[in-house]
């Protein structure tokens, strides 16, 4: 997906709907303040915005970040080229509250108390038996980010920056890796035979990091959880193998994993199947002895790492915390749960 292509294309049709609406209007000043609001999953480091009479872009590094399209008024620079808007910095933008959809609500107090206590989709209103065009919209976009993260690509920058070297499953491309599951869980010859040259032996903790379902997790996340949790081992005294990459990884990979290097705990930093609310979670997954044939109940999760979730270096610290927990009775997943008991 083109995230610039569905821009342009959003705005062509929000600026069609304004234009057609002001006709009905009497007065030329009109200031209504309804507006199209997306959440800019594809933002650069820096905050940018471009005013001019037909869009208004807003992007920033934060996971809140939000495209704004506003209302369009009527004046003499509405024939400027979109190339020639003039464009200024900002900072500190706050993403924009979610407005009420529904007019003369029973309980204006009772709706407003819902719409602050969950991101979710409510009290959007209808119009007839539709959607509010904003809403729709808005659904559209955060699908496309949705599926950007699916299909994208972790940067080299990052690994490299991570001292991770990189090794595949027997996933062909993308489209095998949806289709087919099981070729995520298992690691091609070539990559067996790089993972035995290049690490070591039965170390106590050996850390794996996967792109998954979300390569932009991978990229929005990963680097803080890591340092966190390896600081987390570090202080523990723990000894922790060489840490590398698997594209297109599954979450049971870790038991190929396992059955090379025979650590005592895997930690696999994965990428969530991404939602229409964020589609940068990551997710990490521990593993007291992985081996082949392991149930799933034997596997324990810390899911939702972002930084809409749980922050990325309070999750690598915990996941330390919990490391040293699996090692002490020996089991993870539902065996820890019944030894602590």
């Amino acid at each position: 997906m083109n995230p610039e292509l569905i821009e342009k294309i959003t705005r062509s049709i929000v600026e069609k709907l304004e234009k057609q609406s002001s006709f009905e209007q009497n007065s030329p000043t009109d200031e209504r303040q309804s507006s199209v609001a997306f959440w800019a999953h594809t933002a650069n480091a820096n905050t940018k915005v471009t005013n001019g009479p037909l869009t208004e872009v807003v992007e920033e590094e934060s996971a809140k970040e939000l495209i704004k399209f506003p209302n369009i008024q009527e004046d003499n620079s509405a024939s400027l080229p979109e190339s020639k808007m003039p464009i200024q910095q900002e900072e500190n933008i706050e993403p924009k509250q979610q407005v009420p959809g529904i007019k003369n609500p029973v309980n204006q107090e009772e709706l407003d108390t819902l719409i602050q206590k969950t991101p979710a989709r409510i009290g959007i209103g209808r119009a007839g038996l539709r959607p509010r065009t904003e809403t729709w919209l808005k659904f559209r976009y955060d699908h496309a980010a949705a599926v950007d993260a699916v299909y994208g690509n972790v940067n080299d920058d990052l690994l490299k920056r991570l001292n991770l070297f990189k090794v595949n499953t027997q996933v062909t491309d993308k489209e095998v890796y949806i289709r087919r599951p099981d070729y995520g869980r298992k690691l091609s010859d070539e990559a067996k035979k790089c993972i035995q040259e290049r690490c070591t032996k039965s170390p106590t903790v050996q850390i794996i990091v996967s792109d998954g379902l979300s390569s932009k997790a991978i990229e929005e996340n990963v680097e803080d959880v890591y340092l966190s949790l390896q600081q987390s081992l570090k202080s523990a005294g723990l000894d922790v193998g060489v840490p590398f990459y698997i594209e297109k990884g599954r979450v049971a990979v870790m038991d190929d994993i396992g059955e090379l290097l025979t650590p005592k705990v895997v930690v696999l930093l994965i990428g969530e199947r991404p939602g229409l609310i964020s589609a940068e979670s990551l997710s990490a997954y521990l593993c007291y002895e992985p081996k082949k044939g392991m149930i799933e109940a034997e596997r324990m999760v810390v899911s939702n790492i972002h930084k809409g979730g749980i922050p990325p270096v309070e999750a690598g610290a915990y996941l330390g915390t919990l490391v040293q927990k699996i090692l002490k009775y020996e089991a993870s997943g539902v065996s820890l749960v019944q030894k602590e008991q």
